[in-house]
């Protein structure tokens, strides 16, 4: 027998839903309706979020019960969202599911939580994608930077020649190597990431602890990156000396960058693992 908590709890559980995923950075509103291929549709949550450039939706429903949520309304959900096109649906249960249910949601984009559960899982999945994104942008700069020539690069700052100085001020390639590393650490979780790239010209500090301070240090470093491009990119164009390899900059080679990428992270990882465990 299917037991409602009262309405007062049941507004509570909902707000308190759709304000977890406002606190993520997605744009959560309760008591929505919205129009389906078939019908209209009344739902207690609806967030819409943005990866990659690519817009989300998602659907969800609170079940504030004292019992476990039935198969029924795991299948009515993929129903509306079939109709309406959502990306992902969600049914939230204050107490949890029967076994039923859990059969109607495997392999389908409807996923079954508790509110715990929830917050573990929508920040699981935030990271990744915003994981990502931040290796989106390492690859852009990577090939950005290897599209000019090492005497260039040399030339115009973007590396330091290790045979005339005893000190190292910058260098793209230790820091695209750093990033990679730092990133490919966060996807296993593993914190701290040692992120010191011993140059005299670098932004941030040297370890990160969470996932919240490597965001503050990839931005800080991707910025730093990118102005060292564009800086020494300027002067090229200034002094005649912009040349880039046109083939590292095709869409098409990106896939061997990333190859690069990787490998110089996974390089980089096991220098730190060693030298930090």
């Amino acid at each position: 027998m299917m037991t409602m908590s009262n309405s007062s709890e049941w507004y509570n559980f909902q707000e308190i839903i759709c304000e977890h995923f406002n606190s993520i950075g997605a744009e959560a509103k309760t008591n929505q309706t919205i129009k389906g291929v078939r019908t209209k549709h009344d739902i207690d949550i609806l967030v819409k979020t943005k990866f990659l450039g690519e817009d989300l939706t998602w659907i969800i429903e609170a079940k504030c019960w004292n019992s476990n949520v039935p198969k029924e309304k795991v299948l009515a959900l993929r129903t509306i969202v079939d109709d309406v096109g959502a990306d992902r649906g969600f049914v939230i249960s204050q107490k949890g599911f029967q076994s039923g249910a859990y059969e109607a949601a495997e392999n389908t984009n409807i996923k079954l939580k508790t509110f715990d559960e929830l917050k573990q899982t929508t920040s699981e999945m935030i990271q990744d994608e915003i994981l990502k994104a931040y290796k989106k942008r390492a690859i852009i700069l990577t090939k950005r930077y290897w599209s000019h020539s090492k005497n260039i690069r040399k030339k115009y700052n973007l590396r330091s020649d290790f045979l005339k100085e005893f000190r190292l001020e910058f260098s793209g390639t230790a820091l695209l190597i750093t990033i990679g590393g730092a990133l490919r650490r966060a996807e296993k979780n593993v914190y701290p990431i040692y992120v010191d790239t011993h140059h005299e010209k670098k932004a941030g500090n040297d370890i990160v602890q969470n996932f919240q301070q490597l965001r503050n240090w990839l931005d800080l470093n991707f910025n730093l990156l990118d102005s060292e491009i564009q800086n020494a990119e300027y002067l090229m164009l200034k002094n005649g000396d912009f040349n880039p390899e046109l083939e590292r900059l095709n869409p098409e080679y990106e896939e061997n960058e990333f190859m690069w990428f990787e490998k110089m992270s996974a390089i980089y990882e096991n220098e730190v693992s060693n030298n930090h465990g």
